[in-house]
């Protein structure tokens, strides 16, 4: 028997609605001109975010009233599902290959990123596992991890790799895992990470421009010196609503990547921190839900949903700012894309159920 429903977290709930409204308005804003240019169509853009976040919101009110345990059962359904898509990218006629990349499935009416798809399905599926006491399960979990990045890395998505291996590692060790694995897996991630950013040239590139932003300011260098010089354009209050001057294809990946960099030039120091503080407000919202959650797996599940929309928040953000090296993570609610705003949506759609149950 299940206790008694409590109210939903209605804090969580306005919070994310919120944030994907103001998204919305910032990619109407920041896609006038691109839209303008390469669609002859100002609308193009809000036009397919308007239509995902009117299902992002069908979602998430549908999954808020689903009783959260039915996804334990789904779990390995969903993981071997997300297994097959990451697969499907490499097959031609179904997979999308954009710009050297191959990370799209197209489904005719619609278009479908699995990497997207793999964050939740793979929360669900070690949140379900690492619910049940089990002994040596440390190389297994290494190969089921290792399988999923390794899929995804072959895209190529190193970013979301990144966001898989660490949202994996936090559930591994919140389950209660001993610490020498932990340190066995730090200087392991590092080696792998050195490895991967230096067979990459162009990643080795993104990474020197850290250390020195002047490197290659026509090429490797150039995104983050646009995205600086917008951040520093906006100064306290910003130059206004609409007034962005990098929007006019001078920053790279306006509407996705670096959005953020757009509303902090129009709404300056003030506006980029209620952002932020709204983007901490929702992770705290988040890490309370999990910790009332009144069984190991919604406790699990709850700090796997909201630790992956933290980890992916973080990245994004740091990439603004020069502290981490441009990656292609969205920042979520806020950033252009269906696949990664309903992913978004649905966790929130979760976490809004294992609040109506938590204790």
């Amino acid at each position: 028997m299940h206790k008694k429903e409590q109210k939903l977290d209605i804090f969580l709930l306005v919070t994310a609605v919120l944030l994907t409204i103001f998204g919305l308005l910032a990619i109407y804003n920041a896609s006038v001109v691109i839209a303008e240019r390469d669609f002859a169509d100002t609308y193009h853009y809000i036009r397919d975010q308007a239509m995902w976040a009117a299902v992002g919101l069908v979602l998430l009110f549908v999954v808020s009233r689903i009783d959260y345990h039915i996804w334990q059962k789904l779990a390995l359904p969903l993981l071997l599902a997300t297994v097959v898509l990451l697969l499907a990218v490499f097959i031609p006629g179904a997979g999308i290959k954009t710009l050297g990349a191959a990370r799209w499935v197209n489904f005719g009416f619609f278009i479908v990123q699995p990497a997207e798809a793999a964050k939740l399905a793979l929360v669900i599926y070690l949140a379900s596992w690492f619910s049940a006491k089990e002994k040596g399960r440390f190389f297994a979990f290494i190969l089921l991890v290792g399988v999923l990045i390794g899929l995804v890395l072959a895209q190529p998505d190193m970013g979301t790799s990144v966001v898989l291996g660490s949202s994996a590692v936090v559930l591994y060790f919140l389950s209660g895992a001993p610490l020498s694995q932990f340190l066995l897996l730090i200087p392991a991630s590092v080696a792998l990470f050195i490895a991967l950013i230096t067979i990459a040239p162009y990643r080795l590139n993104r990474v020197l421009t850290l250390f020195d932003p002047q490197h290659d300011p026509l090429g490797a260098s150039y995104h983050v010196q646009q995205a600086l010089l917008a951040l520093g354009s906006g100064g306290l209050t910003g130059v206004g609503f609409g007034k962005s001057l990098q929007k006019y294809a001078y920053l790279p990946e306006s509407t996705t990547d670096s959005i953020f960099a757009i509303v902090a030039e129009e709404f300056g120091f003030i506006g980029a921190t209620l952002i932020i503080c709204a983007f901490l407000f929702l992770i705290l919202r988040g890490f309370m839900i999990a910790r009332r959650a009144q069984d190991t797996f919604g406790k699990l599940l709850g700090f796997g949903l909201t630790s992956f929309l933290a980890i992916q928040i973080i990245i994004n953000l740091g990439a603004q700012v020069a502290l981490l090296p441009f990656t292609g993570i969205p920042l979520p609610f806020i950033s252009y894309g269906g696949s990664s705003l309903i992913i978004s949506m649905v966790s929130v759609g979760i976490l809004l159920n294992i609040s109506k149950r938590g204790r």
